[in-house]
C-alpha cells in the first residue's frame, strides 16, 4: 500500500488502557460515594473511539445531563491521572515498528479524545520524536473525517492512510477520502478495510 504520511488511531491501534482507566474511574466514583456506577474494562472496550458526551449517555444513562456530562469530565480526569502514574500499556513491537515507519513516513495522530490524551500517548510510548503532529476532538468539535482532514489540510499531506480498529474509524477514513488499515488485535470489528494487520508490526512490510 502506497501513502506518503501515516494517521493512526490511539486506543486499540497504539495501546490499550482500559483496565488502567477503569481503575481511575472507581477510584473518582469511590470517592464521591457512587460505587454503584463501577465501570469494568469490559465496559470500556466498545466505547473507546466515542467522543466524551456518547461515553456518559453510555455509561451513565440513569444520570441527568447536568450530572452525567461533568462527571464524565471528572472519571476522564482521574484515568488519565491514572494513566500518568501508570506503567505504559503500549502493545508490543510499537515503539520500534514506529521507529521503522517514521523513516519512510510522516506520522500523525487523530483521536476523538480531549485536548492532552494524544500527547500523553506519545509521552508514555517515548514516541513523540517519531511523530509530525496530532489533532484530536477537543480541538475540532468536529467528526474524526473531518478532523482527519483537517490535520491534512494543515500539514499539506498528499496521500495517507489511516490505522485505527474500529466501525467508527472505517467511517472517518471514508469520510477523510483515505485507506482504512484495520488493527484487527484492537478493539472493534469494522464492516470492511483497504487493509488488515494481526499485530502491529505488520504495518512495515505493508508500507515497505
Amino acid at each position: 500500500m502506497r501513502a506518503e504520511s501515516l494517521i493512526f488511531d490511539i486506543d486499540g491501534t497504539l495501546w490499550d488502557t482500559r483496565a488502567v482507566l477503569a481503575e481511575g474511574y472507581n477510584r473518582l466514583l469511590a470517592a464521591e460515594g457512587r460505587e454503584g456506577l463501577f465501570v469494568t474494562a469490559q465496559t470500556l472496550r466498545p466505547l473507546f473511539g466515542m467522543v466524551d458526551r456518547d461515553i456518559a449517555d453510555r455509561i451513565f444513562p440513569g444520570l441527568p445531563e447536568a450530572e452525567r456530562y461533568p462527571l464524565m469530565r471528572r472519571c476522564m480526569a482521574s484515568g488519565e491521572r491514572n494513566l500518568r502514574a501508570a506503567g505504559c500499556p503500549g502493545y508490543p513491537g510499537v515503539g520500534r515498528t514506529l521507529e521503522a515507519l517514521s523513516r519512510s513516513h510522516r506520522l500523525f495522530l487523530v483521536s476523538n479524545s480531549e485536548e492532552g490524551y494524544p500527547e500523553l500517548c506519545l509521552e508514555k510510548l517515548g514516541a513523540a520524536r517519531l511523530f509530525s503532529g496530532c489533532l484530536c476532538y477537543g480541538q475540532t468539535r468536529t467528526s474524526k473525517g473531518r478532523t482527519i482532514r483537517t490535520l491534512m489540510e494543515r500539514y499539506a499531506i498528499s496521500g495517507a492512510a489511516y490505522i485505527g480498529d474500529t466501525q467508527l474509524d472505517l467511517e472517518a477514513a471514508r469520510e477523510a477520502g483515505i485507506p482504512f488499515v484495520w488493527a484487527a488485535y484492537g478493539f472493534g470489528r469494522p464492516e470492511t478495510f483497504d487493509a488488515k494487520i494481526e499485530k502491529f508490526e505488520d504495518l512495515i512490510p505493508l508500507f515497505d
